[in-house]
């Protein structure tokens, strides 16, 4: 048998975290195929929550519409204890600010999360390749070789690289042998419903709190006459199957015999897993979402955690394809890991305290926005970098409000938006000294941005000025996944050239005195 002509990537999973980062991979230009062993696309709620940081990612991405459609801001939380209800503000509501345009938690059934995606990737020419199971996995230097099953039998793909995104159970981390560190809990399990319900305001989140944490709570689903029940179930309690059955149960603990339940959409049984992955790959093969971490439901975490993963991982493998250093791949670890491990220990401290009943457990705040996160101190943002009043190397570049030459507003996120560098040149030294960076002729193109009174771009109101920190003269390197790849104040040109070859294929020897671009007021890039 003649051997498959090699693709870039192949992704193993078509969750949000696979199909994310297949968006990404592919609007770069890359050859990619996306399999799961699933039949069609997942038809549960499961993850609800979708954080502010998602929000900005899914809208580089390009599917943010489709999830803003879908979805909806919270509603408060509705605490019964016998008859009364009482109201309890979970998410804070906040208004849209120049530098944080979505700063409120979206609720979505993860089944339209989903479809968003796969929707967006069908735009972009690629479909998920369902009924389609990993049986192996095997790698040399230079490809990996993985055979699939689906319903035409075996077949072999061979790619460049490959990304695990198969769940928890992963078989792709298994195949790696990599160890997945943690515990479950089996006497902790949960039933969650997704049912169509009358006899229940839709105006709340319902909670109705048990002895011991075992509470049954009800989420209205947006758009839908539907709920998601979480049903937390005694340590030898056998879970209801049939409708009837979970009526029943539902009425012996609320009290409530209104509660009507006419259809069943999907159910599962949910057991608190808390693991880590030891590592986030080997050689050619990586792992993204819960394949690297799985966390208890509390907090929406676990699929924003999985598919920044992918947003981090995009970049770089595009980046290594084009000539870059594969160096750069073992920044993936090192930069998400820590992240994800600090969203296990966050989600699991709000499980137990949901479990004593404690109030603040179900309080929702900046740290899940997951708008803070960092990778100041990582391998690619020294702690002994340049920084600005607000600012380090390593953090999330905030949205702005800019005036272009014509008068017009844009967003500082519509520049960024794209598989692209960003510069931002404030001031004129900082200027031109971007006029003079030489930026490599393969992999992510660099966009220049110019600020300053006669510039492609200027900052009247100082929205960019506050939100950056910015108290002189500055030049900002902004990653393609929206974080500050560097930040000079002073040795504009050598510092930022000195970021720039750690990120990219070799720069090129500049021959000429300028660069060959035009002013980005006229929407040309490098």
């Amino acid at each position: 048998m003649n051997r498959p002509q090699a693709i870039d990537v192949l992704i193993i999973g078509a969750g949000p975290s696979g199909s994310a980062l297949a968006i990404d991979l592919v609007r770069r230009g890359l050859d990619v195929r996306i399999v799961d062993r699933s039949p069609h696309a997942f038809d549960g709620s499961r993850a609800k929550g979708i954080q502010p940081r998602s929000l900005e990612v899914l809208e580089d991405l390009g599917a943010l519409d489709d999830v803003l459609a879908g979805g909806d801001v919270y509603p408060k939380l509705g605490i019964h204890a016998g008859p009364i209800g009482v109201p309890w503000k979970m998410f804070p509501r906040k208004e849209a600010t120049p530098d944080v345009p979505y700063p409120n938690t979206w609720l979505i059934p993860q089944f339209r999360t989903d479809r968003a995606l796969h929707a967006r990737l069908s735009d972009l020419g690629r479909e998920v390749e369902f009924s389609k199971e990993l049986t192996e996995l095997t790698q040399d230097e230079d490809t990996v070789t993985a055979t699939v099953v689906g319903a035409d039998g075996a077949e072999e793909i061979v790619a460049r690289y490959a990304v695990g995104a198969d769940g928890g159970s992963s078989a792709v981390r298994k195949q790696l042998d990599i160890g997945f560190a943690g515990t479950t809990d089996e006497a902790d399990r949960v039933l969650i419903v997704d049912a169509s319900v009358s006899g229940l305001a839709r105006n709340r989140w319902h909670m109705w709190p048990g002895l011991g944490g075992k509470l049954i709570g009800a989420c209205p689903l947006p758009d839908s006459d539907m709920f998601q029940w979480m049903i937390r179930l005694t340590p030898d309690e056998k879970p209801p199957q049939e409708i009837g059955a979970i009526i029943d149960r539902i009425h012996s603990h609320t009290r409530n015999r209104h509660i009507q339940l006419h259809e069943i959409h999907w159910k599962s049984v949910f057991r608190p897993n808390i693991r880590l992955a030891q590592h986030y790959g080997r050689g050619r093969v990586f792992l993204v979402g819960d394949a690297a971490h799985v966390h208890t439901p509390a907090g929406a975490q676990g699929l924003n955690t999985g598919m920044q993963d992918g947003y981090n991982l995009g970049w770089k493998l595009g980046q290594v394809l084009a000539g870059a250093d594969p160096a750069l791949l073992a920044t993936y670890e090192a930069e998400r890991q820590p992240i994800a491990a600090g969203v296990l220990g966050l989600s699991t401290e709000k499980w137990g305290g949901i479990a004593k009943l404690d109030p603040s457990s179900m309080k929702r705040g900046k740290d899940e926005q997951q708008l803070a996160l960092t990778y100041y101190g990582g391998p690619l943002a020294p702690a002994h970098s340049s920084e600005t009043s607000t600012l380090h190397v390593g953090d999330r570049a905030p949205d702005a409000r800019l005036l272009g030459a014509d008068g017009a507003e844009t967003r500082l996120f519509t520049l960024f938006q794209g598989p692209h560098f960003t510069a931002i040149a404030y001031g004129s030294g900082a200027a031109r000294d971007l006029e003079l960076l030489d930026w490599p002729t393969t992999g992510a193109r660099l966009k220049r941005l110019t600020v300053g009174p006669s510039a492609s771009f200027s900052d009247p109101e100082n929205m960019l000025r506050s939100a950056y920190g910015l108290t002189g003269d500055t030049l900002l390197l902004i990653r393609p996944d929206g974080y500050i790849g560097h930040i000079a104040t002073r040795d504009f040109l050598t510092t930022t050239q000195a970021a720039v070859q750690a990120m990219t294929p070799q720069a090129r020897s500049r021959t000429m005195s300028q660069p060959s671009h035009t002013s980005l007021g006229s929407g040309a890039t490098e």
